[in-house]
């Protein structure tokens, strides 16, 4: 029996794909790549505390997100 991984989750995006993101209130805890986002050829899940300052920036891959409401 094989596994299905979110490399065959057509309801998920592609992670890292863009270098900024906005993101709402009813996305936090914020994580990158996001729980929208496969994960199979991306680096490892990192949650970020955007909540204080309404920015963060990914470790990994150098992303930026912007929280809006």
């Amino acid at each position: 029996m094989t596994h299905p991984t979110d490399a065959a989750d057509s309801s998920l995006g592609s992670a890292n794909t863009e270098r900024e993101y906005e993101v709402s209130r009813a996305d936090l805890p914020l994580s990158c790549p996001t729980h929208e986002q496969k994960v199979w050829n991306s680096h490892t899940r990192v949650y970020l505390p955007i909540e204080e300052t309404g920015t963060a920036r990914c470790p990994y891959c150098s992303a930026k997100y912007r929280l809006v409401d």
